[in-house]
């Protein structure tokens, strides 16, 4: 009787020390999740001011309440254009182009048990660019060409998940293969495109495009994909539990009283409606959704309730760095897809190679 005393005696302290673990990594979460928030926070406002042709913080204060409230203008006219027609709405995007491309890799992840996914596995990137050089050879628009990669993006995932309903087997391990298969499909019309675009004008646009780049940023894109991105980020906000479920399988979920195909196709759809809208603005930017879910795991841990708004977070800041970076280096601007990559790879190899797993 005293053994099995001291036994469950045991097995409450035990109990009420994992308890206390897990509170503390709860805190230590939401303490990183914080610190995340205040940094995207300051880098937002010191990218407001830092440029070629720099911006006074009292100024930059003064034309942000002079929309709210009217004031004596202390600044001229050339940098009220500067800051609200070219600034202001490039850091807009940048902030919401990666926390998007974030969140979506990291629920991909989840949803595919699969930490090397990323937000084109499904084909989207390569759709997009796909709609964005036929627009391109066609001559249409800058805005007709955004709306031509967003379509052609869900039509990509469409086929996809169309392929993947009518094939056998596994059916996560034939989504994957469907997305590649059609990823390369439309690599190849991208590959033809530029063969048989003008070398003087038209090619020079597609390549410049494939790169990936915030020039050019007009509120109203901001405008256009912000309510998508806000409806995306919303649907994945509300599921992140779900996506705690889903990692441990089908069979798990359905113990707990979660329909995992309905959750993940929601999940599905509201990831790829997040890549399809920034890529269709931006130009393909690789590498923010696979590496930034991983850093936060690295701090916050695998529980999606705090990696879905710690990827958000980071990759908001992330992305604004990066094209603090891109458009401060040089008196040449980078395209930020090349900066992602260089940034990213080395990264993602530290990962990799780490003896933790990622």
């Amino acid at each position: 009787m005293r053994r099995k005393h001291d036994h469950k005696k045991e097995r409450g302290v035990e109990g009420v020390e994992l308890c206390e673990r897990k509170s503390i990594l709860s805190m230590r979460a939401d303490a990183v999740i914080f610190g995340l928030a205040i940094f995207m926070v300051v880098l937002a406002a010191i990218s407001l001011m830092l440029g070629r042709y720099p911006i006074d913080p009292g100024q930059a204060i003064a034309m942000l309440v002079n929309c709210i409230i009217p004031l004596d203008a202390t600044w001229t006219e050339q940098q009220s254009t500067l800051f609200f027609n070219v600034r202001l709405p490039r850091i807009l995007l940048a902030l919401m182009v990666g926390c998007c491309l974030s969140v979506a890799g990291a629920a991909y992840q989840g949803t595919f048990q699969n930490p090397l996914v990323s937000p084109d596995i499904l084909g989207a990137s390569q759709g997009a660019a796909f709609g964005a050089a036929l627009a391109i050879l066609l001559g249409f628009t800058s805005a007709s060409v955004s709306i031509s990669a967003f379509c052609f993006a869900l039509l990509t995932v469409l086929l996809v998940l169309l392929i993947s309903a009518r094939a056998k087997g596994n059916h996560m391990m034939v989504v994957v293969l469907a997305g590649v298969m059609v990823s390369s499909l439309f690599q190849a019309a991208v590959s033809y495109c530029k063969l048989v675009a003008d070398p003087t004008d038209e090619l020079a646009d597609i390549t410049y495009w494939l790169m990936g780049s915030l020039t050019g940023a007009k509120m109203t894109q901001v405008a256009t994909v912000f309510p998508i991105l806000l409806i995306g980020c919303t649907v994945l906000f509300a599921l992140r539990w779900r996506i705690n479920i889903l990692t441990m399988g089908d069979d798990e979920a359905s113990t707990m009283g979660v329909n995992a195909r309905r959750i993940r196709i929601m999940v599905i759809i509201a990831a790829t409606l997040l890549t399809a809208a920034c890529v269709s603005v931006t130009g393909m930017i690789g590498w923010v959704g696979l590496v930034i879910p991983h850093l936060c795991r690295m701090l916050v841990g695998a529980d999606y309730r705090k990696l879905i708004p710690a990827s958000m977070l980071m990759g908001a800041g992330f992305l604004l760095l990066v094209d603090d970076i891109a458009r401060l280096a040089t008196t040449a601007e980078i395209p930020i897809g090349i900066l992602t990559a260089f940034v990213g790879a080395p990264f993602f190899l530290y990962l990799i190679t780490r003896r933790k797993r990622i």
